[in-house]
């Protein structure tokens, strides 16, 4: 009477298990695969019931709530984008068979992401290979970590003469930037397009140049936009005027006086120079917005009646003498950013805004400096690199003699130092790259005081 009961308990049991999502076992394959189907079937016929709950939605499933990766890259995607994508995988699945292999050969060509970079593109990409013509920077290795650089203008019957050793320019000319060309001493230099701070660093100049550095902070400081009109006083060799020229647009207009002759045609010379070369290494043209005047600033407030100035940068021995001049044609709320070398030109600038009353407020007076880091690795005896002791993982380990000797050599370089022997210690035991972070020893020092202007109106009565 006792087995005839249990039978009926383990069969319940074991179907409620099946249904809970476990994996009953059975005895028998073939009756095993029929009660799995039998009870497939009562399952959904059970839940059919069930799909649609009061407000009318059909209730997903656990195994119906997976997406595919184009459902997934679709949710990623702004609407506009997803609904297009959208179109397209309906548009494909409508197509015959015979037509969608070569559908789907084009749509792997245009990547899902095409309209967002076809709008980057439009801004002016650059092209693919070195033209004649055009501006190359050459990066020279040299020894203690020191990498030279070259500027140089491509024509097919120059070379291009380096530490390194030689390089013709035909060599130069169709290959893309980022190359590593081997010059005829058997050295390597990396060719590349020079950025603006690299050719404003490296053009002939005149007169002291206004660094990259300071540039970038006057340019804060006047929060120059599209279209805007700027007067420049001090053309110099033209760093400014680049930069200038490159902020404002092409709607926009820079006026910049110079009083002496010299500077001022070295000055339109590096401008003319660098938009010859970004035309034939650019789709786009940079603008021709920068106008070079030979002329004393003090003797133009009669050209500066009938502008209007958005912002005005001076770049002067006596910026005090300007600012009469230029403050009536400067808007209100315009600022008026400053170049000055010593702190005590500073002083006297200050000075004659308040006796002569000038109808300027100083807000900021900065400097800009950078602190350069070294992060390089550990140099062994006779100028070799550590990582020369590569992991276990990709070398085999050396005999222990010799990895000893080279162990003892790396601390008779690195004894000074108890950094550099705790980087040593862990080589020893973890075949890891030692590595040196430290300050540079050029650093960018001291340059310029910035001086930021702005000028208000009067009180309200």
């Amino acid at each position: 009477m006792h087995r005839p009961r249990a039978r009926p308990v383990r069969r319940r049991r074991a179907g409620r298990r099946s249904r809970r999502g476990a994996t009953p076992s059975f005895p028998a394959p073939g009756r095993s695969m029929r009660v799995w189907r039998a009870l497939r079937r009562a399952a959904a016929s059970s839940s059919s019931s069930s799909s649609f709950p009061a407000d009318g939605k059909p209730r997903r499933r656990a195994w119906e709530t997976s997406l595919s990766p184009l459902e997934r890259v679709r949710r990623l995607l702004p609407p506009e984008e997803a609904a297009a994508v959208a179109r397209g995988a309906a548009a494909a699945a409508l197509e015959p068979p015979q037509a969608r292999p070569e559908k789907e050969e084009e749509e792997e060509e245009v990547p899902l992401v095409a309209p967002r970079q076809a709008l980057v593109g439009a801004a002016g990409p650059r092209s693919g290979p070195f033209r004649a013509g055009e501006l190359a920077l050459a990066a020279v290795p040299r020894k203690n970590n020191w990498t030279l650089k070259v500027l140089c203008r491509l024509a097919a019957e120059t070379v291009l003469s380096s530490p390194s050793g030689l390089l013709p320019h035909r060599d130069i000319i169709g290959q893309l930037p980022g190359q590593v060309l081997r010059t005829s001493a058997g050295k390597r230099l990396l060719l590349r397009r020079p950025s603006l701070d690299e050719y404003v660093l490296l053009m002939p100049r005149g007169a002291t140049i206004a660094y990259p550095k300071d540039i970038s902070a006057l340019l804060m400081m006047m929060d120059l936009h599209p279209g805007d009109t700027v007067l420049e006083t001090g053309s110099g060799s033209g760093a400014m005027s680049l930069f200038l020229s490159r902020a404002v647009g092409p709607t926009g207009r820079v006026l910049s006086y110079e009083i002496r002759e010299d500077h001022h045609n070295l000055a339109k010379k590096n401008y003319r120079h660098w938009r010859s070369a970004w035309q034939i290494g650019h789709t786009d043209e940079w603008p021709d917005n920068v106008e070079f005047i030979l002329k004393d600033i003090s003797a133009a407030a009669a050209d500066l009646k009938s502008v209007t100035l958005d912002a005005v940068v001076l770049d002067m021995l006596d910026p005090q003498c300007a600012l009469p001049v230029v403050h009536p044609s400067l808007k209100q709320g315009g600022v008026c950013a400053v170049y000055l070398a010593n702190i005590t030109q500073v002083i006297d600038l200050l000075d004659r805004i308040r006796s002569c009353k000038l109808p300027f407020l100083c807000e900021r007076i900065i400097e800009v400096t950078h602190r350069s880091w070294s992060v390089l690795p550990a140099k062994l005896k006779h100028n070799k690199s550590s990582h020369m002791v590569g992991t276990q993982e990709n070398i085999e380990e050396p005999p222990q003699n010799e990895y000893e000797e080279i162990h003892i050599q790396d601390e008779a370089v690195l004894k000074e130092s108890e950094y550099n022997e705790s980087l040593s210690a862990a080589a020893e035991t973890n075949h890891s790259v030692p590595y040196i972070a430290r300050p540079s020893h050029w650093q960018e020092a001291h340059s310029a005081f910035l001086t930021k202007l702005r000028k208000f109106g009067p009180l309200l009565s």
